[in-house]
């Protein structure tokens, strides 16, 4: 019996560290775009002109300044020698999304690994390029917004106290637009503590709820005809051109939607993508009917599916699609930025007439009262 307790305490120890290995591995951070991107390039290249992918990972990985990404590629690398599988060595190092893998898979069966390479080089220089974009029409007209409604805080906490005091001194008593510029001050003063708390909870709040983050947006797109047809034409283009391209290199539509359906993962696209490839798999629906019953997509995807199956297409098909939404999402993001360009400029002006009124207009309305009352 003593025999068999020996045996059985290291297996306890041995879960514990699987498990613990387990935790550590799902919170490995992914690789940002930008890497990836001078990564499948590089590598692209170099199976190109006939390296092989062993080779290619440790001559890209030589002399890189980001030792995380050496390392992970020494790592690929000495699966590949040791028998494994490329994807599975990509898939092992947990720094590669389900896209990513998934085509590397398929680029690897069908020996075109270096078109896999281009092709994710060049996906996610799209997304890059659209991420840039949203953040330039969004982030600097915030910043711009903040920084003026600091502005007008620290006139009405500041500045306007002492024009009030400067009135008290020579005994005169605020009337019309001083006395309203007076109260607004006053107003300020007992709420600005909460209104910058509340502006700081919400923008946590935001940061951190992808549920609140969803509920906004989804306010937001049924208010506002523009940033509905901006958002959906920028979903329908990512999961497009994700699934034409891993369709293209050779995985099966039902994958590809799947895979696919990870681009947009955190929208009402995602469960519908995964819905609609189920049935297509398991209830053998047409394509184009599954995406018409159990997506949101636009009737023009639905009708060019169908196009692209009845006369074995499907690929063209993607990629015009891939393009068309592309294009009409660069459009609405110009529209976009316009349009919050000229909103943001006339709060900004709005803010600096109310820091005007509320800082220079007592003392001018108030300057000859104060004159004659130094007489």
């Amino acid at each position: 019996m003593s025999s068999a307790t020996v045996t059985a305490k290291p297996a306890a120890p041995a879960a514990a560290q699987g498990s613990f290995s387990f935790l550590k591995q799902s919170k490995v951070k992914q690789f940002n775009k930008k890497q990836l991107i001078s990564m499948f390039r590089g590598l692209g290249s170099m199976l190109r002109a006939q390296i092989n992918t062993a080779d290619a990972l440790k001559y890209y990985a030589q002399g890189l300044q980001d030792k995380m990404m050496a390392d992970t590629l020494n790592k690929i690398r000495e699966d590949i020698n040791a028998g494994v599988s490329v994807h599975e060595a990509f898939r092992r190092t947990g720094r590669f999304s389900e896209m990513v893998v998934g085509l590397v898979q398929a680029g690897s069966d069908a020996g075109q690994l270096h078109q896999a390479f281009t092709s994710l080089a060049s996906r996610f220089t799209s997304e890059l390029h659209f991420n840039k974009a949203i953040k330039k029409a969004t982030v600097m007209p915030g910043v711009i917004i903040s920084v003026l409604t600091g502005a007008f805080i620290f006139s009405q906490l500041s500045i306007v106290p002492q024009v009030q005091d400067m009135l008290k001194q020579v005994s005169q008593t605020p009337d019309g637009m001083t006395a309203i510029a007076f109260k607004v001050s006053a107003i300020t003063k007992a709420c600005w503590p909460y209104f910058v708390i509340g502006v700081i909870a919400f923008g946590i709040t935001v940061w951190r709820s992808n549920k609140v983050r969803n509920f906004i947006l989804g306010l937001g797109m049924s208010k506002w005809r523009l940033l509905r047809m901006m958002i959906l034409s920028l979903r329908q283009m990512t999961f497009l051109s994700t699934m034409k391209m891993l369709h293209a290199n050779g995985i099966n539509l039902a994958k590809s939607i799947r895979v696919a359906a990870n681009s947009v993962k955190g929208t009402p696209f995602y469960q519908e993508l995964r819905d609609a490839a189920d049935k297509y798999e398991h209830s053998g629906v047409p394509l184009s009917s599954a995406f018409s019953k159990y997506t949101s997509v636009d009737s023009q995807v639905v009708h060019m599916m169908s196009i692209g199956e009845k006369s074995a297409s499907l690929d063209n098909q993607l990629e015009m699609l891939s393009q068309m939404y592309e294009e009409d999402s660069a459009n609405y993001m110009s529209s976009f930025t316009a349009t919050v360009n000229f909103l943001v400029l006339i709060i900004a002006v709005g803010l600096i007439a109310a820091v005007f009124v509320g800082t220079f207009l007592p003392i001018f309305l108030m300057g000859p009262k104060m004159m004659n009352s130094g007489i």
